[in-house]
C-alpha cells in the first residue's frame, strides 16, 4: 500500500530556511488526480495546512504564510519537498506530508486521506 516518509532536520535556527522531504512508496506521485500536501501542528495548536504539489507539477500555497513556502519534487525519486523561508520560533511545529484525491485539489486538511507519521521541527538558535 502507498505510505509516506517525512525526513530532514529536526533543528532548524531562526532566518533560516527550513527543508523537509516527504518520501512516497508504493504508488506514483504523478498518479492522475492525487495531490500531494504539508500540514503542520504547532505544540498546543491546531492543525494548518501549508500547501500542495498535485500530479500535474502545480502548486498552491496558504496566504496566510506570505510566500514563504515552496514545493517541489523529484519524481525519479517519488519524493516531494517542502522549504519554508525565514522560519521563526514560531514555525516550531510537527510536520506531516500527506495525500488527497480529486480532480479539484483541496486547500482543506479535513480531505487528506494518506498521512506520514510527521517529524518535529524546533526552531531556534
Amino acid at each position: 500500500q502507498v505510505q509516506l516518509q517525512e525526513s530532514g532536520p529536526g533543528l532548524v535556527k531562526p532566518s533560516e530556511t527550513l527543508s523537509l522531504t516527504c518520501t512516497v512508496s508504493g504508488g506514483s506521485i504523478t498518479t492522475n488526480y492525487y495531490y500531494w500536501s504539508w500540514i503542520r501542528q504547532p505544540p498546543g495548536k491546531g492543525l494548518e495546512w501549508i500547501g500542495y504539489i498535485a500530479y500535474s507539477g502545480s502548486t498552491f500555497y496558504s496566504p496566510s504564510l506570505k510566500s514563504r513556502p515552496s514545493i517541489s519534487r523529484d519524481t525519479s525519486k517519488n519524493q516531494f519537498t517542502l522549504q519554508l523561508s525565514s522560519v521563526t520560533p514560531e514555525d516550531t511545529a510537527v510536520y506531516y506530508c500527506a495525500r488527497g484525491g480529486g480532480v479539484v485539489p483541496s486547500t482543506s486538511y479535513k480531505y487528506l486521506e494518506l498521512w506520514g507519521q510527521g517529524t518535529l521541527v524546533t526552531v531556534s538558535s
